[in-house]
């Protein structure tokens, strides 16, 4: 059974349908919204359809009300438009979650969202695995917009102190803190004159003055120059990162109640992969790290999935000796015994480059060894390749398709570059589906078990649960990424070890 559920200012109207999309009676009104939701969901756990789950649930949420399962119609078209070829735009999704967003959208006829959602029921059809994907995908959508409501702990006071303590007290905007001031102060000094360190220009004007020529202020350029600037130049980058980046500003704009609450984009990138618009969820500096403290009794559990896209390359190709290799703990190690005498820095550079498309200078001999012992690994991933080079598309396991070529590609594209993309697009939106399943099971677990943790974070293939109870949390972790290797690839003898950590603060002990 299915229900659609389409808010509106007033209310909401909620129309039942088979697994067909096939409307059962009459539209409903109701006009608390929440509480008609609520009960639903308490008494039959139906699949909700959604037409976009980044503006659905957040109002759901904000009155304590969660959903099991949704069919997110936002999301699903995506899958679908890029599988027929067509490249939409990604949709402005709302980044406010206050209650009351209902308001502020403009809705969708109710006949036009069931259509949609019996067309998309269509277009999947029977297909097994595209259904998963689906589901995995709709999955992903709840729980963006649950870890976004919920946020990640983090201690407002700690990250003030670390501002403090690297860039001074906190100055009105337009003002540069003291430390700032102080490190362009021993810029200055080092070329003899005031020179501005977030200018290029007057950068590379001051070196070239030394005698000293530049073609970019790039880090790595600057520290191959012997000068008594350089140091200086780059400690100012650093503490202006901080500042511009996760200063006060952004301290005030995404941490609220001690909890980090940014905005996730599940499916932002092509792979299929995650990506966040506002408080830049996906890339959490170490600077960061040590402001992210669990509540008292609690702690997290940070687990990532190792050498994924090795493993995900080993069950999509089914080759015998990668297999193998990828039931060991470490997957490198085998493979350098089989095809490098053990060198085990050969054996993953090899790897990484088949995956990555570095077939050039040493990487094109390693690779040679490697195709000798793992033909059809080697093989699978060249196909692929080949593919992008003819201008075709690829799929994923469960069906993602890769964006077609442009129009102007076919007249003067650079078919090597697609290669070198379709080649790591099949292993790489493998990978992501592998993860969004983990997450979903996992999802669902911690759901059935709440005194067991709630899911704080998630990016790429690491998760983490904040916990009182740190031993079953772990355990719901480890079942889940049991449970998507099953689903994905059935009884493969590829094994998907998962690093689990147990901390109070998400910052590396040595951090």
């Amino acid at each position: 059974m299915r229900t659609v559920l389409v808010p509106d200012s007033d209310g909401a109207t909620l129309v039942r349908t088979d697994e067909s999309g096939t409307v059962l009676g009459e539209p409903r009104r109701v006009s608390d919204v929440a509480a008609t939701v609520r009960e639903i969901e308490a008494a039959e756990h139906p699949r909700w359809v959604f037409e976009d789950t980044a503006r659905v649930s957040p109002p759901l949420l904000a009155d304590g009300v969660r959903v099991r399962r949704c069919h997110d119609l936002r999301l699903t078209g995506a899958l679908l438009d890029m599988r027929a070829g067509r490249v939409t735009p990604a949709a402005d999704v709302p980044v406010d979650d206050r209650p009351g967003l209902f308001d502020a959208v403009p809705t969708t006829p109710p006949d036009v969202v069931v259509e949609r959602h019996r067309r998309q029921l269509a277009a999947v059809a029977d297909d097994p695995r595209l259904r998963l994907l689906v589901a995995a995908e709709s999955a992903g959508g709840l729980a963006a917009a649950e870890m976004s409501h919920d946020g990640l702990p983090f201690s407002t006071a700690a990250h003030r102190a670390l501002l403090e303590r690297a860039l001074g007290p906190r100055t009105p905007e337009h003002v540069p803190p003291v430390r700032l001031r102080e490190v362009a102060d021993e810029v200055g000094a080092a070329f003899g004159r005031p020179v501005n360190p977030a200018s290029q220009p007057e950068v590379v004007a001051a070196f070239a003055r030394e005698g000293i020529e530049l073609g970019s202020t790039r880090k790595y350029l600057l520290r191959e120059v012997d000068h008594p600037a350089v140091e200086p130049l780059l400690r100012y980058r650093d503490l202006a990162k901080l500042h511009s980046t996760n200063g006060w500003t952004w301290l005030d704009a995404w941490v609220r109640g001690d909890r980090f609450r940014p905005v996730y984009v599940p499916g932002g990138v092509v792979s299929g992969r995650w990506a966040s618009r506002g408080g830049g969820a996906l890339q959490i500096p170490k600077a960061l790290r040590s402001s992210v403290i669990a509540d008292p009794g609690h702690t997290f559990v940070i687990a990532d999935a190792g050498q994924l896209e090795p493993r995900i390359l080993a069950a999509m190709s089914a080759d015998p000796r990668m297999v193998a290799a990828a039931g060991a703990d470490d997957l490198y190690s085998p493979v350098a015994a089989e095809a490098f005498g053990g060198d085990r820095a050969q054996a993953k550079v090899a790897i990484l480059g088949v995956l990555y498309g570095a077939t050039a200078g040493d990487a094109r001999a390693l690779l040679t060894m490697l195709r000798k012992r793992f033909p059809v690994a080697v093989q699978f991933v060249e196909d692929a390749a080949r593919a992008g080079e003819r201008g075709e598309v690829v799929h994923s396991w469960l069906g993602r398709a890769c964006p077609p070529p442009s129009d102007s590609w076919w007249s003067n594209g650079d078919a090597h570059a697609r290669g070198r993309f379709t080649r790591n697009f099949v292993v790489q939106a493998t990978a992501s589906e592998w993860a969004l399943c983990l997450l979903a099971d996992l999802r669902r677990r911690l759901a059935d078990s709440p005194d067991d943790g709630e899911l704080v974070f998630f990016q790429h293939d690491e998760v983490v649960v904040h916990t009182r109870r740190p031993d079953a949390a772990a355990a719901h972790v480890l079942a889940a990424a049991d449970a998507a290797t099953r689903l994905l690839f059935g009884d493969t003898a590829v094994r998907f070890p998962m690093d689990v950590g147990v901390r109070e603060c998400y910052a590396e002990p040595e951090e």
